[in-house]
């Protein structure tokens, strides 16, 4: 399970950007990783640990701005195709599987 953030935050002021950047170090420090600018994704081993990190992310919500959160599967993502400009790209391994025997 992946855990998408989106985010559109104002950074006009220096009370806005301060904002920004105690939202983005918290979902940070909650192990998600930038994917690209204003999106932020973490792997999760189960929806039930999907949900705890999202209810995490709702609880670092700012005052002000637009915040979109979407799970999807392994599958899903691995079937996300990635361009940089015209040129496929491989994706990035973000995430290390650990399996416990």
């Amino acid at each position: 399970m992946w855990i998408f953030v989106l985010f559109d935050l104002p950074t006009q002021t220096k009370k806005e950007r301060k904002q920004y950047t105690e939202f983005r170090k918290r979902i940070v420090k909650d192990g998600f990783t930038m994917f690209q600018f204003s999106i932020y994704l973490r792997h999760c081993p189960s929806l039930e640990n999907a949900e705890v990190h999202i209810k995490r992310v709702k609880a670092a919500l700012p005052p002000i701005g637009d915040i979109g959160i979407i799970c999807i599967t392994d599958k899903q993502f691995g079937q996300m195709e990635i361009f940089s400009g015209q040129k496929r790209v491989e994706g990035k391994c973000i995430h290390q599987q650990l399996e416990l025997f």
